[in-house]
């Protein structure tokens, strides 16, 4: 059974306790004086935690310029944390609906197994706590699980789902599901779509169709592009970002599974090479462990600080 959610504009208790540690400087560092060897170490360490090639000079550079300032293992994180906020803080923009478009469309992309219909099925029980009318979309019909794990999620939220048949044209649901979520003035209609590789041309060109068809029926749809990333994939999460944002342009990340292996870095270095607004962090199965990217506290977590619940 899912659990009761938490208040949609709270983290649960313990979130982002459950990203500490994801970046740990060692005990050596504690009693050493920050010169050049210490910072290729932390170097080093934040590479090794997916933070990136570029991400990961301009922090040790921005430590090496207040070096004077910074006299224990302490100092070295708070500066730390510092560096990380300055790099995540432009990107950290929750998914806000204006008023001008309903219904507000949102479509889920990403590789196979990143969670994207989970996602969605949170997301719904979201903003449906917060008075707005939803509807789901289940494009993804490769996958009769895929289908039927969505409605599973409508029926717990009291949410329509729109569906066809498994192997039916994605972009005919999406297209029924538009006009349904108009005929109903619903105000978000969120679509899945079938995990797909984002370095195979045929799948990336049906996503393409989807995003024209629902663009005949609304010039501004969809208006939300989130790609779904796993954060336990690394490096490789650019990748798939760089493929899906040249395919439909992007404009929204929710990073997935940070309660598993990933270090969690990856979301430093996408914010550093691509700029593109982090909406959402997922840490477990549970609703509440969808919340809304917190700049501060995530990088408070990677440096190893306190996160107050």
């Amino acid at each position: 059974m899912d659990l009761l959610p938490t208040p949609v504009n709270q983290p649960a208790p313990g979130f982002f306790a459950k990203l500490r540690g994801r970046l740990k400087l060692p005990a050596l560092l504690a009693g050493r004086k920050l010169d050049e060897a210490l910072l290729e170490e932390l170097e080093a360490q934040l590479l090794t935690a997916d933070v990136g090639v570029e991400a990961s000079r301009r922090i040790v550079a921005d430590l090496r310029r207040q070096a004077e300032q910074i006299a224990d293992a302490d100092q070295l994180r708070t500066a730390l944390k510092s560096s990380l906020a300055t790099l995540l803080q432009p990107v950290a923009k929750p998914l806000v609906l204006p008023q001008n478009a309903k219904p507000f469309v949102l479509l889920a992309l990403g590789v196979n197994g990143v969670g994207k219909t989970t996602t969605l099925g949170k997301l719904a029980r979201r903003f449906k706590s917060q008075g707005k009318s939803v509807m789901l979309a289940a494009a993804d019909t490769f996958r009769a699980a895929a289908t039927e794990q969505l409605q599973i999620w409508g029926e717990r939220n009291g949410v329509p789902v729109i569906a066809q048949d498994q192997g039916a044209d994605p972009a005919a649901v999406a297209h029924d599901a538009y006009a349904a979520a108009k005929a109903k003035s619903v105000d978000l209609l969120l679509v899945d779509t079938a995990g797909r590789l984002h370095n195979r041309e045929n799948l990336m060109q049906e996503l393409k169709k989807i995003v024209r068809v629902l663009g005949k029926l609304d010039p501004a749809a969809p208006h939300e592009r989130l790609l779904v990333l796993d954060a336990g994939t690394g490096q490789n999460a650019l990748a798939q970002i760089a493929e899906f944002h040249a395919a439909v342009g992007l404009t929204g990340l929710v990073v997935t599974k940070l309660d598993g292996t990933a270090k969690g870095g990856i979301l430093v270095a996408a914010a550093e090479r691509f700029k593109i607004p982090v909406r959402y962090l997922g840490v477990g199965e549970a609703g509440e462990d969808l919340q809304e990217f917190d700049a501060a506290a995530y990088a408070a977590a990677l440096a190893g600080l306190e996160v107050a619940a």
